[in-house]
């Protein structure tokens, strides 16, 4: 329980900063099979993307599969592009078969086989269609919505801390953004216009965890080079755990309801329409409150070491600390509110008994 009681008080000192090497290695060997996965997998990309024709077939009180459904498009004369899904239950159950773009004559002829075919009313199917030219349009947006907003969150870090950290919490966005598209490569759901929605709002929820942490180191490195208490390292690694129990909270609280969406919504009762958004919401912000805790601070204490102030600072803080431990006194390190002090260690008297309690009277 005293770990427990630690952490919500903010008074953990788990070595985050000192162990960065080893995060950067499980970082660097995700990103390697992420991009892996999409050098060689690929994307299930959606008709909204790169164009083409989608089949939504009413499937209640009908006993017709998946399976049935794309050999009836084969026998129609078209190879569906990918699996086909069911998507709802009971009344509202319909498999969703998509095709490339046909042309109004062959939307209607595979429409008339298709209800021949699974032995429904023809009027139970409904077409929707995509031209690849406004697929190529949504997809620019996309990459100029991404653009914009990295462009917007390093200058709005750079003006509310410095460059050096709005570097590194460009360098942890853009670790979220492989590790998640991977991750989406890999499991292999479709990527829709709903996917792009939800990777900007992981990406804003991994800014926010990442400026509360640097918000807390530049409150704790405040006034260092005047007292010099601890080094710029420590001071990082301080925040680190002071904010551990808030990111902590955070993630769990924003997980649980997604994790709701996409293990109940899309595994259990099978809403195919939200497992693509489901997805890269829980794999986003799971990896988001990763990187804002291991990955951007850490960063930031990489760059700042390069600076002559931060290494005079660390001489100083040795320096002290040896002169301190020479006149048999222990250095304390604690928050910028508690400024350090040194206590001076008891020295034992030769053939002392250890001090004991006043006796009690009869």
């Amino acid at each position: 329980m005293s770990v427990f009681r630690q952490l919500y008080r903010g008074e953990t000192r788990f070595d985050f900063i000192g162990s960065r090497r080893r995060w950067y290695l499980a970082s660097l060997i995700l990103i390697l099979i992420c991009v892996a996965s999409m050098v060689f997998r690929g994307f299930n990309v959606g008709i909204e993307f790169k164009g083409g024709t989608q089949f939504q077939i009413l499937a209640s009180g009908t006993s017709f599969s998946t399976t049935d459904a794309e050999q009836a498009m084969t026998k129609a004369g078209h190879t569906p592009e990918g699996a086909a899904q069911s998507v709802g239950s009971g009344s509202t159950r319909q498999i969703v078969i998509k095709t490339k773009e046909l042309t109004q004559a062959d939307q209607v002829d595979v429409s008339n086989k298709l209800a021949s075919t699974l032995k429904i009313d023809k009027k139970n199917i409904s077409i929707d269609s995509v031209s690849s030219s406004w697929g190529s349009e949504i997809t620019n947006k996309a990459i100029q919505a991404l653009i914009i907003f990295l462009v917007a969150v390093f200058a709005y870090i750079t003006i509310r801390f410095e460059w050096k950290m709005a570097v590194a919490a460009l360098a942890a966005l853009l670790h979220d953004l492989l590790i998640t598209a991977g991750i989406y490569s890999i499991v292999g759901f479709e990527l829709t216009p709903s996917t792009v929605v939800g990777l900007l709002t992981i990406l804003g929820f991994s800014l926010y965890d990442t400026v509360v942490v640097f918000d807390k180191v530049r409150e704790n490195v405040r006034d260092l080079g005047a007292t010099a208490r601890m080094t710029y390292d420590e001071a990082a690694n301080l925040a680190v755990n002071q904010t551990l129990m808030r990111s902590i909270n955070t993630s769990l609280i924003s997980l649980l309801p997604v994790a709701g969406l996409l293990f109940v919504g899309a595994g259990l009762l099978g809403v195919g329409t939200i497992k693509d958004l489901a997805l890269i919401l829980f794999v986003g912000l799971a990896v988001g409150g990763y990187s804002s805790l291991f990955l951007a601070t850490p960063m930031v204490v990489e760059l700042k070491q390069r600076e002559p102030d931060v290494r005079t600072l660390a001489r100083r803080v040795a320096a002290r600390r040896s002169s301190a431990s020479a006149r048999g006194e222990q250095v304390l390190v604690t928050a910028p509110s508690a400024p350090a002090r040194t206590t001076p260690l008891p020295a034992p008297r030769p053939g002392a008994r250890p001090q004991r309690g006043p006796r009690k009277r009869p």
